[in-house]
């Protein structure tokens, strides 16, 4: 993608993406992997961002290490605030955070993380 700086995810786009051929390894938290539609999130949304934060919490917030299964959701509000939460897959919440402003362009994204790997509820 051309380094233009315009966010150009759409929630169409995302629908596309229903497997991975190819893993990409997270940058400083290596142990964890992501997949193809989680790397065009990245690009597209300008949001490797979030992939540290779900990388990171693996390693710095035991609530959330200790879950196999989560399920990540974005919800960014009309101010550009948003809150970043983890549920274990059964709507009970481990972990929240406010992010006090991004520019993420959609209102809502929800990744799961299961086996080491970040991925779109579409790539499960």
């Amino acid at each position: 993608m051309a380094n233009d700086n315009r966010k150009t995810l759409t929630k169409a786009d995302l629908a596309h993406f229903t497997g991975t051929e190819t893993w990409y390894r997270h940058s400083f938290v290596r142990k964890v992997l992501y997949t193809e539609g989680v790397l065009h999130v990245a690009e597209a949304g300008g949001a490797y961002w979030l992939l540290d934060e779900l990388a990171l919490a693996q390693v710095h917030t035991p609530a959330v290490a200790g879950e196999p299964f989560q399920v990540w959701t974005l919800k960014v509000n009309e101010d550009h605030t948003a809150m970043l939460t983890c549920e274990d897959g059964n709507k009970k919440v481990v972990f929240t955070k406010r992010i006090e402003f991004t520019d993420f362009p959609l209102d809502e994204i929800s990744l799961w993380f299961t086996d080491n790997v970040i991925l779109l509820p579409s790539e499960y």
